[in-house]
């Protein structure tokens, strides 16, 4: 009897760093703390005659809304490979697919981007980043477009594709996804 791969195989992501998942509530307790320091300025000062709610809890709920909902899209990745596709979901918005078949296996590789300068992401097309964290399209330091899902800059998995575009990852195993992918080419080619 022989040996196939499981049909759907999902591939964990390695978790952000503390240091990305505090930035967005650190940000919070400042935006908190210069806006109670403003609250008595006469832009968010109420209207003395008209009773209303104060201005400063509008304000508050504008700056808590953003950073809550990009503090929650952290937490929305996930590194798919089903019949013969390359399923990446980002951030809970950012997603990107792609055919096993039109990617070049030969020349992927695990890369740290301190050493590879060539493939960091540089300006963001669509997408995403925090410190630690990149999410969406960008256009790398070597002009080339790529997908990223990064939540580290060690053991990134560089996937060329046969079009010049890259894909990006940090799986928590990069050999064992790269493996995946190769068994996945070798069964749509058989």
């Amino acid at each position: 009897m022989a040996n196939h791969a499981p049909a759907t195989r999902v591939f964990d992501v390695a978790p952000p760093s503390a240091r990305t998942m505090w930035t967005l509530p650190a940000l919070w307790v400042v935006l908190v703390a210069v806006v109670f320091a403003l609250r008595h300025e006469v832009l968010l000062h109420a209207n003395p005659a008209v009773p209303m709610m104060p201005a400063w809890l509008p304000a508050m709920s504008a700056l808590t809304l953003p950073l809550l909902g990009s503090f929650i899209l952290l937490h929305y990745r996930r590194i798919q490979l089903a019949d013969g596709m390359l399923s990446i979901r980002a951030a809970g918005m950012f997603g990107h697919r792609v055919a096993v078949a039109e990617l070049d296996l030969e020349r992927a590789r695990i890369v740290d981007l301190d050493e590879h300068t060539a493939l960091k992401p540089g300006a963001r097309l669509w997408g995403m980043g925090l410190p630690g964290f990149s999410a969406g399209h960008s256009r790398l330091r070597n002009r080339a477009r790529a997908f990223c899902l990064l939540t580290r800059r060690d053991k990134v998995l560089a996937l060329p594709r046969r079009d010049g575009r890259y894909i990006l990852l940090s799986p928590e195993k990069p050999q064992e996804l790269l493996q995946g992918l190769r068994e996945a080419a070798g069964q749509s080619r058989g």
